[in-house]
């Protein structure tokens, strides 16, 4: 199975896109703001808690979380960061670095309060059971 997050508003603090399973539109994200630089190693321009993933393909797992629970979607070997999660959330400052699904975000980067935690369980209901599942984030 195949994820594609395609970011297309960045903002002075936040970063809003739309995600794909295999190709189908599923539901908006937000992230922090992308501070990558082309050629760059992370740690320079990474500001904790503050910055959005680099663009990559990155390999996708269901793994618990102390924070979030069971089955959270999970980001693996992401460089530079660690426990980056898909999961509920309505601000840039929910993000530290993670993605946040919903069904429905305002033109202020705010994702609408009641449509967060049902995208994040009907993204899970299509990752259970699928095996060698990837994001490719552009």
């Amino acid at each position: 199975m195949k994820l594609r997050l395609l970011r297309n508003r960045l903002k002075d603090e936040y970063t809003t896109g739309q995600l794909y399973i295999n190709d189908d539109f599923f539901c908006f994200t937000l992230e922090d703001k992308i501070r990558e630089k082309d050629g760059v190693a992370v740690e320079k321009w990474k500001i904790a808690r503050e910055t959005a993933i680099p663009r990559g393909i990155y390999k996708v797992v269901l793994q618990d979380s102390p924070k979030f629970g069971p089955n959270t979607i999970t980001l693996l070997k992401v460089p530079g960061f660690t426990h980056i999660r898909i999961h509920s959330g309505n601000t840039h400052k929910d993000t530290e670095g993670c993605i946040i699904v919903g069904y429905r975000i305002t033109s202020s980067g705010v994702v609408v309060p009641g449509t967060t935690k049902f995208a994040v369980r009907d993204l899970k209901v299509n990752l259970i059971g699928h095996q060698d599942i990837t994001i490719q984030v552009i």
